[in-house]
This record gives structure tokens, C-alpha cells and sequence, in this order.
């Protein structure tokens, strides 16, 4: 199982968003800044808005990228409210 997550911090308003195999260890490295050049060391309030299971890492590196190339604060709120947003992203997926 794979996961794609976005992160929030109230005291920079900006979002993170990664993916990974296992979710709990990777939120623990981002709180302690465990990545050393990490945007997430910018705060130390990041708190999960959203996590999505993903089929396998593939997928939620798609999705990751599409989020990114958004580049949408309105687009991050939209899918945290609505996450079948991402399944109608899924499905017009070219393979």
C-alpha cells in the first residue's frame, strides 16, 4: 500500500505535499526534521490534512506531481474537501 498526504502548517499558511509506504514514519521525520533540506523544516506545526491509499507507489507519485503542478492553494482546499476529486483525476489517466 502506498499513500499520498498533504500536510498543512498554520504558522507558514503553505502545504506539503509527498508520498510514501509508511505514512507514520514519514510524518515523525518531517516533525523532527529529519530531511535536512526539506521545505518542512521552514515550520514545526504541520499537521495531516489528507491522506489518500493509493494501489501502489505509481499512483501516488501521479497524483503528487499533478497537485504540484497545480500549484493552487484553492486546488489543495478543493481536494482536502472533496478527495474523490483525485479518483476523477485517476480515471482520465492516460496508462
Amino acid at each position: 500500500m502506498h499513500y499520498l498526504y498533504i500536510l498543512y502548517s498554520d504558522s507558514s499558511q503553505k502545504f506539503y505535499i509527498g508520498e510514501t509506504n509508511d505514512l507514520e514514519s514519514r510524518i515523525e521525520k518531517h516533525q523532527n526534521h529529519f530531511y535536512s533540506n526539506s521545505f518542512t523544516k521552514i515550520a514545526e506545526d504541520w499537521k495531516i490534512v489528507l491522506t489518500v491509499d493509493c494501489i501502489d507507489r505509481e499512483e501516488a507519485v501521479y497524483l503528487e506531481k499533478f497537485i504540484k503542478r497545480m500549484k493552487s492553494k484553492t486546488f489543495n482546499n478543493k481536494i482536502i474537501a472533496d478527495p474523490s476529486i483525485l479518483k476523477d483525476i485517476l480515471s482520465k489517466r492516460k496508462p
